[in-house]
């Protein structure tokens, strides 16, 4: 049997024994109602995980049960579990050693930024998997981005912070269930080494395969190759580029760190000792993937990139539960209105067709930018003019190695194919078998998504007028689909249009209200995570926004006119790892997590400032961020995860 069935199937043996516990209504859920959790607004409200939000189940045989939803808190990211020494959230180097913070070096640097999360039941125990983006802030509470010693410039004279490209970390923790509660307790812990695929940075939302592995993610902001190459020309000792903090805080300078190492996308496997092996997926492409969400065949993969001016792609694998080897595509977006968030038909362009083994091989053997593009800034007979990676400014490009740039600099060659390349912050997918769509977040229409901001010689695909609070797309999938040389694509799972649905689209205020919220807080701002339940017909959506002073948990359901509020983290912080486990041992649960808890001005405003005093007193100065989940959500049979 295939390794991956075998996965799959003792995850799902395992999950269902765990099931048969649970009481005999589960099995009966009808429906579910959400009812809105009060605004915050008092200085209380605001400076915790807040929540006044119920649910109303009900069941076949007629009943309804009502159940408030809370939030519990599992680890911090400062707890220490079981043996494990160093605090949850602690940044290590390539040999697991906890890296000294530059204030104080007894003291490890702990990230404030934790992210994707997964539950999960393997070989009878329950774990928790989280990962953390990267470091905020220092031992002191200073922003870590301004030590002076992490200081670099770059060949153009342009100052940065080895703080963007630190090691990002993931953990493992071994949780017990209360079988009457649901009340998960953390007992043992581990840190998830990466030294065999170059360390981890960035690491945003995660998802969970449908073969049981930790699918997880690396958004690559701010690592040019390009800039790389032109600053090591400079100093070739690494300490003037944007890999400074891998190559320095990771490596021990002991080896330059590779820019094409950063932006693939990790998969974990778990093994039922809790033994862990990742692998980084080349043939997924490179870019800033904000999650990837893989479709019930198995093998259709879907990547949204967080970021400015970015593509879109969709990634068929040639066997199903095996991401390592197949064919990557791009998608041109034909505009059909720009109401209401805008709508497009889709089409796909064939970017090329990869192993990981191909492509990593070039990486190992040191490819370089200049072995992969000419490039220039001024427009030259035989080049293309690109506008990925930024709104601003094009660069022309002519390809010397079409598969590297396919799979290595897959932002630039998808807008020298012609695809769009104009998206801006696409961030959260999910998908809704029964009603065969997926789901886009775009956290913040503007920039290249703006009429006149286009993809260079591609053209401007997108031409939308500006609302900062974003939307959520739905984007029907269809089989039969052919791609732009009129090839079939093999999958059934093809997105084929782009709209929003009713209810999700963000809107914007004219000026600021009492609270200091840019963006009608009664309605989206800034969504980021997503989730799709079929047992509960919902859509859960967990925003990252500045645009609202307390970012929301949100429920919406098909025909609502707006989303229903169900949780609001502290003033300041953002909502991450969201995802709903509808049945484990008898107990549903929604995992969310809350990032840089504070990370606001209060200005003059009187409640703000109460709000702030208060977060840093809840909060260790802000040095302290909640892994956990919402309880009291309505438990579904069969068993759903």
């Amino acid at each position: 049997m295939h390794t991956t069935l075998r996965t799959l199937l003792a995850a799902t043996t395992a999950l269902t024994a765990l099931a048969a516990s649970a009481p005999i209504s589960a099995r009966e859920l009808v429906s579910v109602t959400w009812i809105g959790s009060e605004e915050p607004k008092t200085p209380g409200q605001l400076s915790e995980m807040f929540s006044t939000a119920r649910v109303r189940a009900t069941y076949a045989d007629g009943r309804v049960v009502e159940n408030p939803l809370r939030y519990e808190m599992v680890p911090t990211n400062l707890a220490r579990v079981g043996t494990n020494a160093s605090p949850t959230g602690t940044l290590c180097d390539e040999f697991m050693r906890p890296i000294p913070d530059p204030i104080d070096p007894t003291k490890p640097l702990v990230s404030e930024e934790p992210d994707g999360s997964m539950l999960a039941n393997i070989g009878g125990k329950l774990y928790l998997v989280n990962q953390f983006e990267y470091d905020w802030l220092l031992a002191d509470g200073s922003e870590a981005e301004n030590y002076p010693g992490w200081k670099i410039k770059h060949a153009n004279g342009k100052e940065d912070s080895r703080a963007w490209n630190l090691p990002s970390t993931m953990v493992l923790t071994e949780v017990v269930q209360d079988p009457a509660t649901g009340k998960l307790t953390p007992v043992a812990q581990r840190p998830i080494g990466f030294f065999e695929v170059g360390g981890l940075v960035w690491a945003c939302n995660a998802n969970t395969t449908p073969w049981g592995t930790f699918i997880s993610s690396e958004e690559n902001y701010s690592v040019d190759a390009r800039q790389v190459e032109e600053d090591r020309k400079v100093d070739p000792s690494g300490r003037n580029d944007s890999l400074a903090g891998i190559t320095f805080q990771y490596h021990g300078g002991r080896k330059l760190a590779s820019p094409y190492w950063r932006g693939i996308v990790p998969e974990i496997r778990i093994g039922a000792d809790g033994s862990t092996k990742v692998t980084k997926h080349f043939a997924l492409g490179r870019g800033t993937s904000e999650l990837v969400q893989i479709m019930p065949d198995q093998r259709t993969v879907l990547i949204a990139h967080d970021g400015e001016n970015k593509a879109f792609n969709l990634f068929v694998a040639d066997r199903p539960g095996d991401l390592s080897a197949g064919t990557l595509y791009a998608a041109r977006l034909e505009q059909r209105s720009e109401e209401h968030g805008g709508s497009f038909d889709i089409r796909w362009i064939k970017l090329g067709h990869a192993t990981n083994d191909e492509i990593r091989t070039l990486v190992d053997g040191g490819i370089v930018f200049s072995d992969i593009f000419e490039v220039t800034d001024q427009k030259k007979e035989g080049f293309v003019a690109v506008l990925a990676n930024s709104s601003k400014k094009a660069e022309f490009l002519k390809v010397k190695n079409e598969k590297a740039a396919a799979f290595l600099e897959t932002m630039r060659y998808a807008g020298y194919k012609g695809a769009t390349v104009e998206f801006n912050k696409a961030e959260g997918l999910t998908y809704d078998p029964e009603g065969k769509r997926a789901f886009l977040a775009v956290s913040d229409i503007s920039r290249g998504t703006l009429a006149g901001a286009g993809s260079g010689d591609a053209g401007d695909h997108i031409r939308l007028k500006e609302v900062r609070a974003g939307a959520v797309y739905a984007l029907p999938v269809a089989a039969g689909q052919k791609d732009s040389d009129g090839n079939p694509i093999d999958s059934a799972f093809v997105p084929v249009s782009m709209s929003v649905p009713k209810g999700l689209l963000g809107v914007d205020l004219a000026k600021a209200d009492a609270l200091g919220n840019k963006s009608d807080p009664n309605y989206i701002a800034g969504p980021d995570n997503l989730y799709w339940s079929s047992a509960y017909k919902t859509l859960f959506v967990g925003e990252d926004t500045s645009r609202h002073t307390a970012n929301v948990l949100w429920a919406w359901q098909d025909g609502m006119e707006k989303p229903v509020r169900l949780l609001t983290g502290p003033a300041g912080a953002e909502l991450t790892g969201l995802r709903i486990h509808e049945n484990v041992g008898g107990h549903a649960y929604a995992l969310t997590n809350a990032q840089h808890v504070g990370d606001f001005e209060p200005g003059d405003n009187e409640t703000l400032k109460q709000a702030m005093s208060l977060i840093k007193e809840k909060w260790q100065n802000r040095l302290v961020a909640p892994l956990g989940y919402v309880s009291g959500m309505p438990v579904a049979n069969p068993v759903v995860n």
